[in-house]
């Protein structure tokens, strides 16, 4: 199975030291987002985990131990976007994460490791041109190091609407600019452009349309076939292999405008007062009416057939 640690959440940036700890216990417990006493248990055997996925702004507070968690197959995504404090207030400066990003590469390979360029938004300092401009920086200085980068449009939720006001989704005519100009300029630096639940038209124009978090992408960082795994798509058009989150949502830091996991920045902060490395949920500790119900888990992968690729 795959486990993930930043769909709902930043666990690498703000809970390394409890995400060290649990798997130093080789369990975690999850509450259930929309109904807090149901808890399943999750075993963090490398027995039965097959890769441990991560989503993060800010992988530095990992990187001491990387060591510790080598016993795990891995596939992290690093979102290096060029947006400033105004709309990531909390995220590190960029240039450290990328210099981060190339000490995650050079200590798992190159093909465990991708980048993130999204969401992208289009407002009056970020237009295509700014994009593709900044899309190019990045994607020389990180030649070499990744294959992969993800790119989608933005969402326009709600809390998005609340609190990132005159941001907006590229048009389709600015999408498409978007995409032959970034595959254009991916393909030089030997990196392959993947859309996350974007529209396949997208395909025309030299983008990856079949996912981020695909089975090939998998099996290509973790160096295993697995078998057909029962895929959990969060919405449409999704074709990855999401494994089980262990985050809890309106708990990540760094406040992004567009996040999608917050409602507001105060119920964040409450939320990281609770925090307690110690325990084996993410937020606060068990509780009088707690249900716990161990998960049912095995491996994926196909015995023997273990392979290997060029880097």
């Amino acid at each position: 199975m795959i486990i993930n640690t930043g769909m709902r959440t930043d666990i690498p940036a703000f809970y390394s030291k409890w995400l060290i700890n649990r798997i130093r216990a080789g369990f975690v417990y999850v509450r259930n987002p929309y109904y807090k006493s149901q808890v399943t248990k999750y075993s963090l055997s490398p027995e039965v985990v097959d890769c441990l996925a991560f989503c993060t702004k800010n992988p530095e507070p990992m990187l001491e131990y990387l060591d510790e968690i080598d016993k795990y197959k891995q596939y992290w995504f690093v979102t290096i976007t060029p947006y400033g404090k105004d709309i990531e207030p909390n995220v590190p400066d960029k240039e450290r994460v990328i210099e981060d990003f190339k000490i995650l590469s050079k200590h798992i390979g190159v093909n465990s490791v991708a980048w993130r360029y999204d969401p992208i938004f289009i407002n009056s300092e970020y237009d295509v041109t700014r994009h593709i401009e900044e899309f190019r920086k990045m994607a020389t200085m990180l030649k070499g190091y990744t294959h992969d980068c993800t790119i989608s449009f933005l969402d326009m939720y709600e809390k998005v609407k609340r609190n990132a006001p005159g941001i907006r989704p590229p048009t389709k005519d600015e999408s498409i600019q978007l995409a032959k100009e970034f595959s254009k300029i991916a393909n030089e630096n030997d990196i392959v452009v993947h859309s996350c639940c974007e529209k396949e038209y997208l395909a025309e124009y030299g983008i990856d349309t079949k996912g981020c978090m695909s089975q090939e992408i998998i099996e290509k960082a973790i160096g295993f076939k697995l078998s057909p795994a029962r895929r959990k798509n969060i919405r449409e058009g999704c074709n990855c292999l999401l494994g089980n989150d262990i985050g809890e949502y309106n708990t990540c830091g760094h406040l992004c405008k567009y996040c999608y996991a917050n409602a507001n920045a105060g119920l964040v902060k409450e939320n990281m007062k609770k925090h307690i490395p110690t325990s084996p949920f993410l937020i606060g500790d068990e509780e009088e009416n707690d249900k716990i119900t161990q998960a049912t888990q095995k491996s994926f992968k196909v015995k023997y057939k273990q392979i290997s690729f060029l880097e």
